[in-house]
């Protein structure tokens, strides 16, 4: 094959090229501003934009590496390894080595490009990504530069708040994504030794060397970044929903890269845009939000120092200290063309045909945007409740089953999603939060549910029907694993039911226990007179300390619901 002047084959990208070139020669770049100039600009600036574009590598958790048989650490039972000891031949690329592709890693990508309404390739192709750093074994990371596996696509959000949690009542908006490619993760660069002794080195762990990394790509089209964060918590639910990933943020299992610049309205009607800033490697939602705040407040004031506008070569690479708050400066950033990108001769192209397509869009399960408009709109949880189920996928999906299992019982679906997940942030959150019931490795529960949720939606249908009071679900929820396994809602009321009388938590409803309620009531109402007459005045709340009073004497015994009925009653 002939040769470029740069060493590269002719022909190669050429397409590629040629856009680069185009792109370049369409931008409006300026040199730094005169230092006469500068002290005039100083305080020309009359409006800022924020422009935010996303970069997100997700480690997939696939069994072995993406191009070769040594363990992955992002498996699910991976647990802590020694440094340097998930590695061989194929990782460090030694002399005979040959690369064999990860078929579960494209169904995985595959998945999330769907999950993401991006176009799938029928064909891509897999290209060498050169670089030298310490942490690249190779010198080179195998990538998908000019046909990746995924290509355009979309995502809607709904509104977010100022922390960058979904919201209801206002519009919301739509992130394009530019394309979702596959790749090898790089290794990692420790800076202390094992155990947190300081030193004054850096150690190379090439454990994660070859991890398979799908890394997610969007459009500019982010103008705050509460917008940034909400759209990266739901990815994350998204791909752990999927069993793509644990998502892990503090293991590294999903890395954001924001890349930053604004656009400066001047008081002479000018309008020019700083150049862009990447954000490497930030791990935390809470990262993110800052690190996007702080450049948004110092890129007007580096304009006014130096004048620099965005153009070639003017992209940096920072990174975030978590500890003083600022982004400090790694490198300048390459262009497309630094990496020298080249077809890998010992990979073939991925051939996906409809068929494979449609098999795997028929295991896609709820998408976080589906299960938010169901838990805020048809359930009524309020933002915070649905987005904290939505975070755990198993959760979400025990909200769903055990919701139907009590609407199937007679239950509202605004109650029954109301009521299970109530229960689900309570005494299920707690069963799941206890030390024995979660991985040592990982951190995540180990499934299944503290209880299955025909029972749990048969729970709520007792509860909606007075037959068992709040003190009582608890109880149940802990013991629901003695009875015998079903999954017909009506049987699993049915021995609930007998259990709740076992355990001494079923509402009774004969004469004397009504007897008895009365007593309380007319007792708490004579000690008392002060609120009742605070409730009579129109202070409704009062009568939450009134049913207090009576559930303490009914021992639990008593449901509140039909306490508070009956308190209102009396009061008149």
């Amino acid at each position: 094959m002939s040769q470029s002047s740069t060493g590269r084959p002719a022909g190669v990208f050429k397409a590629a090229d040629e856009r680069y070139t185009a792109m370049m020669a369409a931008l409006h770049y300026h040199d730094a501003m005169p230092a006469s100039d500068l002290s005039a600009a100083a305080h020309s600036i009359v409006a800022v934009e924020l422009i935010v574009g996303l970069e997100v590598h997700v480690e997939l958790a696939t069994i072995s590496k993406m191009f070769s048989r040594a363990p992955s650490p992002a498996y699910a039972m991976a647990g802590e390894h020694t440094p340097n000891t998930l590695v061989d031949a194929t990782v460090f690329a030694l002399p005979g080595a040959l690369p064999v592709m990860n078929h579960a890693a494209v169904e995985m990508s595959i998945r999330v490009g769907l999950s993401l309404n991006c176009e799938i390739a029928r064909v891509c192709r897999w290209d060498r990504k050169s670089y030298f750093y310490p942490d690249l074994p190779k010198g080179y990371q195998l990538s998908q530069h000019e046909q990746p596996l995924c290509g355009e696509g979309h995502m809607d959000l709904p509104p977010a708040d100022g922390q960058g949690f979904p919201t209801v009542g206002a519009e919301g908006s739509r992130i394009r994504i530019l394309r979702a490619h596959l790749e090898e993760d790089a290794g990692k660069l420790l800076h202390e030794a094992p155990g947190g002794r300081a030193i004054a080195h850096s150690l190379v762990d090439e454990n994660r060397a070859g991890t398979p990394l799908l890394e997610i790509v969007t459009q500019p089209d982010f103008r705050s970044s509460a917008q940034v964060v909400l759209f990266c918590r739901m990815l994350h639910d998204l791909c752990r929903g999927l069993g793509v990933t644990h998502g892990l943020l503090e293991r590294g299992h999903m890395r954001f890269e924001p890349n930053i610049n604004c656009r400066l309205t001047l008081a002479d009607g000018r309008t020019i845009a700083t150049p862009i800033v990447e954000i490497k490697n930030l791990n935390s939602f809470r990262s993110v939000m800052a690190a996007i705040d702080h450049e948004l407040a110092e890129q007007p004031r580096r304009w006014q120092q130096d004048g620099r506008e965005m153009g070639p070569g003017t992209k940096t690479t920072r990174g975030w200290d978590d500890v003083r708050a600022v982004t400090f400066v790694q490198r300048e950033k390459e262009d497309a063309h630094d990496y020298r990108y080249f077809p890998d001769p010992d990979l073939p192209p991925v051939h996906v045909d409809e068929a494979w397509i449609e098999r795997l869009r028929a295991t896609l399960n709820s998408t976080p945007q589906s299960r938010w408009a169901r838990y805020t709109g048809d359930y009524g949880l309020a933002p915070r409740e649905a987005s904290s189920i939505m975070s755990e996928e198993i959760d979400a999906r025990l909200l769903d089953e055990a919701a139907a299992a009590a609407v199937s019982l007679g239950v509202a679906p605004p109650r029954a999603g109301k009521l299970v997940a109530g229960f689900i942030l309570g005494p299920i959150r707690k069963a799941e939060n206890d030390p024995q019931n979660w991985r040592g490795n990982y951190g995540t529960y180990e499934g299944p549910p503290p209880i299955p949720a025909v029972f749990l939606g048969a729970i709520a249908a007792l509860r909606e029907e007075a037959k068992i009071a709040s003190a009582g679900v608890e109880p149940l929820i802990a013991k629901a694993w003695t009875l015998d396994t079903t999954t017909d809602p009506h049987a699993a009321r049915a021995l609930l039911e007998s259990l709740a009388k076992k355990l001494g938590v079923l509402v009774t409803r004969d004469d004397a226990a009504i007897a008895a309620m009365n007593a309380w009531i007319a007792e708490v109402l004579t000690q008392n007179e002060k609120i009742v007459g605070e409730i009579r005045a129109g202070k409704q709340q009062a009568i939450g300390r009134l049913i207090g009073e009576v559930m303490k004497r009914a021992g639990g015994g008593a449901d509140a619901r039909s306490v508070r009925e009956a308190l209102i009653a009396a009061i008149g």
